[in-house]
């Protein structure tokens, strides 16, 4: 009753942006795995979506995946990294962070299109954790046999591990590059670069999910502006691994 109770609250605890997509990737892969739903009607086919307007797919492609120990592993990513991200960044944005996600997932589901990548929640974590790798350069990492370095290279580790152990870094290397895209738009060419601010959290959302006055903090601030934006916020504040299945990070500091 005790661990029933610990396992409630640790849930409760996760922040709720993070909590929804965590749910979401239980929940779709056992459906797959006690047969309430074939798996291949949940990845990424574009011919069904087309044919025969079977658009969930879209979504269930980033939320499917095989149930096994790299499954857990993802699982654990989602965890981490997404509720870092959405504490720390994003803390009291929940509109920001939103449109962080559909902006990751619009751009990975074209890109597995056309690709033909069928299973995208690898490549959805990777982004992620590049996001938040960015935002945290300089915080030591360890892998595996107690290897360490900086986060911003933790993505590019998994990516090399698992080409290394299987053959394959394409999907990883996709979720990267949708996450750089992302922190270019949104970070790096408006701060580092003095150019405008390209990517924006359309107003509704503000509407529906207003900015939240929070005490926290943690890592992963957004970097300071070089040079304040000319036009005031409408709204809230708009500034700013299948990872082949083979390589992972077993914990970090």
């Amino acid at each position: 009753m005790s661990a029933t109770n610990d396992l409630g609250q640790w849930y409760k605890s996760v922040p709720p942006i993070t909590r929804a997509w965590f749910t979401a990737s239980i929940a779709v892969p056992v459906a797959a795995r006690i047969g309430l739903v074939r798996p291949q009607n949940l990845v990424l086919f574009v011919q069904p979506i087309i044919q025969h307007f079977q658009i969930w797919r879209l979504l269930t492609a980033v939320l499917f995946f095989p149930m096994g120990f790299n499954y857990l592993i993802n699982l654990y990513f989602i965890y981490q990294y997404s509720s870092r991200l959405e504490t720390s960044t994003f803390n009291g944005k929940p509109a920001d962070y939103i449109f962080c996600l559909f902006f990751l997932w619009i751009c990975n589901v074209i890109v597995g299109s056309i690709l033909s990548i069928y299973i995208l929640m690898d490549a959805m974590i990777l982004s992620v954790m590049y996001i938040w790798c960015q935002l945290n350069k300089e915080v030591m990492m360890s892998f595996w046999f107690g290897m360490q370095f900086k986060a911003m290279y933790m993505p590019w580790v998994i990516m090399l591990f698992n080409w290394i152990i299987s053959g394959s870094f394409l999907v990883q290397l996709c979720g990267i590059i949708i996450g750089h895209l992302y922190f270019f738009l949104v970070f790096k060419y408006p701060q580092d670069f003095g150019g405008a601010r390209l990517l924006y959290t359309p107003s509704f959302l503000y509407r529906y999910f207003p900015n939240q006055q929070t005490g926290i903090s943690g890592f992963g601030t957004a970097p300071i502006p070089r040079r304040q934006p000319d036009a005031q916020d409408n709204g809230g504040n708009r500034g700013p691994n299948i990872f082949g299945g083979r390589g992972y990070v077993l914990g970090d500091n």
